[in-house]
């Protein structure tokens, strides 16, 4: 017997249901543009999607792909302004040295190397990352010990908050693992167990709190129902902004 599927939240995005997806191409004015195809046995209509990830095309299951094709070439003036709007927002791919600004609870804090060994602390808007005298500022050891800092620092904040918000819903305190997903914000198991993704460190405490909130919540109810968001709500009356911040903006906040 197959156990229930994990809800999960995803970067950007809402659950959807087991779906088939494909990478495709279509061309407008002279331009590829490459677009994810989820098709779905309980969609019932075609949809557009585009946030940082590209262009995502939701179909039911049985759409031929002219229609889809014809929908595209309908909004294809609209395609392009969107992705060209995402891309301008897009920020410029992280440095590893001296001076640049990483993210923690929202906040900026400015890598700063000293000559302690393998020693990371915060002090005040720094955070200092000892290299000692043979590594110097190799980037690649600046993004291991770093990691393993904000990863440390995630643990417990996830800890207390998951805690806290397990008294107000009036569940059981998961045990809470940290997750690596690319994609994925949180999950919620049938067991218990809440992964929550360790980049949420580097996002404000109000939309880490959001995600716990949601994740707990499917320990009240494994779907995304109205009841499950009666459960978040009760626990969040403002979760719908929260929600709305992160689609749009948690991508700002992350290391690449």
């Amino acid at each position: 017997m197959s156990l229930p599927r994990s809800p999960r939240l995803d970067f950007g995005r809402a659950n959807a249901p087991a779906q088939n997806a494909s990478r495709e191409r279509y061309q407008i004015d002279g331009v590829i543009v490459e677009y994810i195809l989820k098709r779905s046995q309980r969609r019932r209509s075609i949809t557009l999607t585009i946030n940082e990830d590209g262009l995502r095309v939701g179909a039911p299951w049985r759409a031929s792909q002219s229609r889809i094709d014809k929908l595209l070439a309908r909004h294809a003036q609209w395609i392009s302004l969107k992705l060209a709007q995402w891309q301008a927002r897009r920020p410029a791919p992280f440095s590893w040295q001296a001076g640049a600004p990483v993210m923690m609870l929202g906040e900026p804090l400015i890598l700063t190397l000293t000559n302690e060994k393998s020693v990371t602390r915060r002090d005040g808007d720094r955070l200092c990352v000892g290299v000692g005298v043979n590594t110097g500022d190799d980037p690649a050891t600046l993004a291991k010990q770093v990691t393993a800092w904000l990863r440390d620092t995630a643990q417990n904040w996830f800890e207390q908050r998951s805690a806290h918000f397990a008294r107000v819903l009036d569940v059981r305190a998961p045990s809470i693992r940290l997750s690596n997903a690319r994609t994925r914000w949180g999950t919620c198991h049938p067991d218990g167990r809440v992964h929550l993704n360790w980049r949420l460190i580097q996002t404000p405490p109000a939309l880490i709190d959001y995600v716990v909130v949601h994740e707990l919540a499917h320990l009240r109810e494994p779907n995304h129902s109205a009841r499950f968001w009666a459960w978040v709500e009760r626990a969040m009356p403002d979760y719908k902004a929260r929600r709305r911040t992160l689609r749009l903006d948690g991508h700002r906040f992350l290391l690449a």
